[in-house]
C-alpha cells in the first residue's frame, strides 16, 4: 500500500500560491477597470466637445444611448444617465493622463459617481479619491466619509486613521472584481458557478415549457429596463413564463 505523505511546508506553500493567484487576478481586474474608465472618459469627452460646438441636447443623448446599446447589447453602462456621468467625468478630470496615472483611475465606476455627486470641489475629489484608493473602501464607506466630512475630521485628529482602516483584502477589491461594468466590458462573468447555475435554471425552464406544449414563451434572463434614464437588469430568478395571447 502506497502512503502519500504531505510535506511539512505544503500548507504554507498552498497559501502562498493562493495569495499569488488572488493578487494576479486583482492586478488584471484593476488594469481592465482603468481601461474602462479611460473609455468612459473618452466617450464623455466626445460628448462634451460636441455639446460645446453643436446642439447636443437631451434627445441626441438618448438616441446615442439607444444606438450604443443596440451595437453592444451585452455591455452595461450606456444609459442616458450614465452618458451624462461620463461627460461630467471628463469635465472634472479634463486630462486623460489623470485617469491613467492618478488615484481616480484605480476606483470602480460607482465610486467615481459618488465623487461627482457628492463633491463640487475638485481638490476634495482628488483627496477622497486618493484616500479611497489607498484604504480600499467600499462604496458605502466612501459615501459615509464624504458625508461626515472626513477631510475636516482627519485634519483635527489624524493620528490613528490609517492604521484603523488599512485592509489587506479590502472591500473595494471585492467590489472591483465583481464590478458589473468592468465584467461586461471584459465579456466575462465574475462568478462562473453563478453563471452555470443560471444556465441550469434556464435549461430547466425551457424543458418545462416544452413539456407544457405550445402557447408559452420564455421572456429571458438579465432583462434590461431603462427607468428614469438608469439601467436595471432583472435576474433570472425574477424572469417569468407567460402565455402568449391568442
Amino acid at each position: 500500500m502506497t502512503i502519500d505523505l504531505v510535506p511539512d511546508d505544503y500548507a504554507a506553500t498552498l497559501e502562498d500560491l493562493k495569495q499569488r493567484v488572488h493578487a494576479a487576478r486583482l492586478r488584471v481586474q484593476r488594469k481592465a477597470n482603468n481601461e474602462l474608465l479611460q473609455l468612459w472618459w473618452q466617450i464623455g469627452q466626445a460628448i462634451r466637445a460636441r455639446r460645446s460646438q453643436e446642439a447636443w441636447g437631451t434627445n441626441v443623448l438618448a438616441r446615442l444611448a439607444k444606438d450604443l446599446r443596440e451595437e453592444f447589447p451585452t455591455m452595461k453602462g450606456f444609459s442616458p444617465a450614465n452618458l451624462r456621468y461620463m461627460r461630467r467625468f471628463a469635465e472634472a478630470w479634463p486630462e486623460l493622463d489623470s485617469i491613467r496615472q492618478r488615484p481616480v483611475g484605480e476606483l470602480p465606476w460607482g465610486h467615481v459617481i459618488e465623487l461627482l455627486d457628492k463633491l463640487d470641489d475638485q481638490q476634495l475629489r482628488d483627496w477622497y479619491a486618493a484616500k479611497d484608493s489607498h484604504h480600499g473602501w467600499s462604496r458605502p464607506v466612501l459615501a459615509h466619509q464624504i458625508t461626515t466630512r472626513l477631510h475636516e475630521r482627519e485634519a483635527a485628529a489624524p493620528s490613528n486613521f490609517a492604521g484603523a482602516l488599512e485592509q489587506l483584502d479590502s472591500d473595494q477589491a471585492q467590489e472591483l472584481t465583481k464590478d458589473p461594468y468592468a465584467l461586461e466590458f471584459l465579456a466575462i462573468d465574475g462568478d462562473a458557478s453563478e453563471r452555470e447555475l443560471e444556465q441550469r435554471m434556464v435549461d430547466r425552464i425551457l424543458d418545462t415549457m416544452r413539456e407544457l406544449g405550445p402557447g408559452f414563451a420564455f421572456v429571458g434572463r438579465q432583462v434590461h429596463f431603462d427607468i428614469g434614464g438608469d439601467d436595471f437588469f432583472v435576474d433570472c430568478s425574477d424572469s417569468r413564463i407567460i402565455p402568449i395571447a391568442a
